[in-house]
Order: C-alpha cells, then sequence, then structure tokens
C-alpha cells in the first residue's frame, strides 16, 4: 500500500509502515551540500518523490570495514545493525517521517525530530531501534534524519572560513536545516510546524543542547528531550574552529594536498584514513569531530550562554542511564541543567534515570539501552524482551509523547486533568526544582519519583549556587 501527498516541494510517495496505521515516508532528501560547503535546502523536485526506501548514511569508519571482522565494535554492531544492509555516501542529508495514515494538513500534529547519536563520527537515523517508532499511534509524527559525520561533518580550516565567512559545524548545519525542511514541510503529512520537539542521545543529546544555545534556531523548537549527553559543564565546552587548523593542515599535507581544491577531491577512503590515524597522536585532538565555535552557530561557550540565561526558555526532559558513559558525570550534568533552569525562572525541566537490566545479558542499562523503551521498538531487537519491557516501553512513549503536545509529561492533551496520577495512570513526573531534586525512576522498580545514590561528584551551579544534596 502506498500513499501519495502533495507538499510545498511537489509530490510524495510514502509507504506501510511495520506499524498498522502509520505511513512511513523513507529517505526524503531535505538538503544537498558538496563537501565541507553549508547545506542548501530543498524546496523543490520533479515528478513523484518515491519515499518508499531509506537514503544513504553519511561516510563514517564502519564504512570501509566489516564490522562483523571486529569484535570491539560487536555488542553495539548486535544490537543494532546485525542483518541490515547500510549504504554510504556524502551524499547523505536524508530524513524519515512516520506519521498516522489518516493525518491530514488539518491534523495539526506535534513532531518529535530525532538525532541520532554516534559521537558525531557514526550512526543514521535507520538503525533497528529507529525503525518505525510508536509515537504516531499516540499522536504524535515522528522524524529521524541523517547528517555529515566526522572529517565531512566538522573539519575546519582558515581556507574554509575565507571562503564562507566562518567554517566547521557542518553537520549541525545539517540538522538546523532539516528541522528548517520540516517548518516548512511537514503540515503536508498533518503535522503543525509551531509544535516542534527535538530529541536526541549521547551526540545526539548533545547536538540538540548546542541547537538551543544557538540564536539561529530561534522558532524552531518548543521543546527538547536530551538522553545521556544533555547538561553543561566546563569541561564539555566547545572550542574555537581556530584551535582546529592545525590539525586539518596535517592532514591535508599527510594527503598530499596542498590546495583546498585538492582536500575537496581527495578519495573518502584517503581521508578518513588519515583523520583516524591523526587522531590519535595528541589526545588534544580526541574529539576533534565535533561542535566547534564557529561565530556564526555558536559564538560562545555554552557555559557563558546559559550563565546569561540566552539559552531556549522551553520545557525539558532530560536524564542518563545507571551503565552509562561516566554516569555520575552524566548524570549530575542533566540535574544541573534542570536545577539552572529552576533558578533562572525558565520553564519546566523534567529529569529522569534509567536502570533497567535489559534481558539477555548481564550488562544492565548500558548507553543506550533506553532507546528501545522511548522508540517502542523493542519488537525489533534480538532480546527476550518481557511483559514488563513491554510495560515500562508504554509508560515511557506515554509521557514523551504527551511532553510533547502540552509540555508536561503527564498530560496528553491541553484539556487533561493533572493529579498524583494523570488520566492514563501515569504515575506523576515532578519537574526538577530548588525544593523538589528527586527525578523520575525508570526501570527495574515500579515508575516512581526516586533519588539516586551514585558517586558523589560535586559541581557549581551557573547561577554560583551549590548544587550538592
Amino acid at each position: 500500500m502506498s500513499t501519495i501527498i502533495h507538499t510545498p516541494c511537489g509530490e510524495i510517495e510514502g509507504t506501510r509502515c511495520r506499524t498498522d496505521g502509520v505511513t512511513a515516508y523513507k529517505g526524503i532528501r531535505y538538503a544537498t551540500a558538496e563537501r565541507w560547503k553549508y547545506p542548501l535546502q530543498v524546496t523543490h523536485w520533479d515528478g513523484i518523490y518515491a519515499a518508499t526506501q531509506y537514503g544513504a548514511c553519511s561516510y563514517q569508519p564502519r564504512a570501509f570495514y566489516n564490522e562483523e571482522d571486529v569484535p570491539q565494535k560487536a555488542f553495539y554492531y548486535n544490537e543494532f545493525r546485525r542483518g541490515e544492509t547500510y549504504t554510504y555516501s556524502e551524499d547523505c542529508l536524508f530524513l524519515n517521517i512516520w506519521t498516522p495514515e489518516d493525518a491530514t494538513p488539518d491534523s495539526k500534529l506535534p513532531v518529535l525530530v530525532y538525532i541520532h547519536g554516534g559521537g558525531f563520527t557514526g550512526g543514521c537515523g535507520h538503525e533497528k531501534h529507529f525503525d518505525g517508532p510508536i509515537w504516531p499511534t499516540k499522536g504524535v509524527i515522528g522524524v529521524t534524519i541523517n547528517y555529515r559525520l566526522g572529517p565531512i561533518g566538522f573539519a575546519c580550516l582558515p581556507e574554509l572560513a575565507e571562503e564562507a565567512g566562518h567554517t566547521g559545524n557542518y553537520g549541525l548545519y545539517d540538522q538546523m536545516t532539516a528541522l528548517k525542511w520540516v517548518q516548512d514541510n511537514i503540515a503536508s503529512f498533518g503535522g503543525d510546524p509551531s509544535q516542534v520537539t527535538v530529541m536526541g542521545q549521547s551526540a545526539g543529546a548533545m547536538s540538540v543542547q548546542q541547537l538551543c544555545l544557538s540564536p539561529l534556531t530561534d522558532g524552531l523548537i518548543s521543546k527538547a528531550v536530551m538522553s545521556s549527553g544533555g547538561g553543561i559543564n566546563k569541561l564539555l565546552n566547545a572550542s574555537p574552529a581556530e584551535n582546529y587548523y592545525d590539525f586539518w593542515h596535517k592532514v591535508m599535507e599527510d594527503t598530499g594536498c596542498k590546495t583546498l581544491l585538492e582536500f575537496r577531491a581527495l578519495p573518502i577512503e584517503k581521508l578518513f584514513s588519515s583523520w583516524q590515524s591523526l587522531k590519535t597522536t595528541d589526545r588534544k585532538y580526541a574529539m576533534v569531530c565535533s561542535p566547534c565555535l564557529d561565530g556564526t552557530l555558536l559564538s560562545e561557550k555554552a557555559i557563558d550562554t546559559v550563565a546569561a540565561g540566552k539559552q531556549r526558555n522551553i520545557p525539558y526532559l532530560i536524564g542518563t542511564t545507571s551503565h552509562d558513559v561516566m554516569p555520575p558525570f552524566l548524570f549530575q550534568m542533566a540535574k544541573n541543567w534542570c536545577l539552572t533552569q529552576n533558578a533562572q525562572g525558565k520553564l519546566p525541566c523534567y529529569a529522569w534515570f534509567f536502570d533497567r537490566k535489559l534481558p539477555g545479558d548481564t550488562n544492565g542499562a548500558w548507553h543506550s539501552s533506553d532507546l528501545w523503551y522511548w522508540f517502542g521498538t523493542l519488537a525489533n531487537g534480538w532480546r527476550p524482551f518481557t511483559d514488563k519491557d513491554y510495560t515500562l516501553s508504554n509508560q515511557m512513549t506515554d509521557y514523551l509523547t504527551n511532553f510533547v503536545k502540552t509540555g508536561n509529561p503527564n498530560i496528553g492533551s491541553p484539556d487533561a486533568s493533572a493529579g498524583t496520577r494523570t488520566a492514563n495512570s501515569l504515575p506523576e513526573w515532578k519537574p526538577i526544582s530548588s525544593s523538589q531534586k528527586k527525578v523520575l525512576r525508570l526501570g527495574e522498580d515500579a515508575t516512581h519519583m526516586g533519588s539516586v545514590n551514585l558517586p558523589k561528584l560535586v559541581y557549581t551551579m551557573l547561577t554560583n549556587k551549590a548544587v550538592g544534596e
């Protein structure tokens, strides 16, 4: 079964989703971009766009080897990608939309745009856990995106700055352009362009954080969700683009490129090989492919932006997992973000802590494990998920879609009543404040508000007030 609708760009054909009652529009080209040039939004196509298959992913290290042959990659490969086939290209600016099959331009449904993680060097918007989110069955349109990664997404050179006025953050500009495309086109799919929530995990959460700090995203984001990467800390501030010039000049020298023209024409495998080799020569190059201060999208340190209260004043959901990357550090960052929002008199911020020990092994609630539950895609996985897991996922997707609709995870529609338990029997999720520092506990025990006992890490709030409990 296919569906053809008309959009400002032209007609587009969707396809049946694995979830009944949902239509998927896969592989929609939202922008074009030459190597190290900023994206140009797609505004027109000829004929009927066949959005029936996923588009190419950004080139990334795994494009150049077989993951099955690399033991250190086995865990995430087995979890999210085994049995799937992915194509890789520099022509990778595609997004995917899932919407109720009966949605019309009059539906005005809220929209959830998801930005994948992967350390700014890997991933895509259609791995197994993203394939067919359950959100449309709960009245929310889902969107996932691809963006440029690694050296094609985050290189910085003075020659590029001279050419365009600034350099770096090509991947972040891709994300922002995807949001602009959604603004211009989502009504045709039944969406409300004024109600777009942006969600991300790990590097995706860091991306959401940067987008919420940038003056260029004004009007594009109504709410934000950040998993395992949200929050501000002085140790994680973006560096000026100029700090990376020497590294990328070393890559040019290493690959025998004397001009920008030659560097742009360098075979992609040589570019990635040189980047991966040279970034191991000095610890300061470990995050050379990540957001930078480019003077346009990001012009000051995040900690300074937030100290001045210039971040987006929108509702936030933010949290971590119990076996996350540096669990105490990420958890405290998330909680500090909520406390800072509250201290500055901004809109509510809700924090969670996920500790479900996924069945099938003894790895606990590892980094990214919560995504199966937020997307409601447990049936796509290999694990022997139980009724407990499906119940938890149903709760989490209820909280999430409620938040996307209203800015409050407890309230699913503007006229629903709030209380100790909501209309759909969810335990009340209370926002963080100076007098309410408990978080929503999701996982092993029944969902409830509670404290988290992790090793104490002492930080200072951006308002110069102590955060420690």
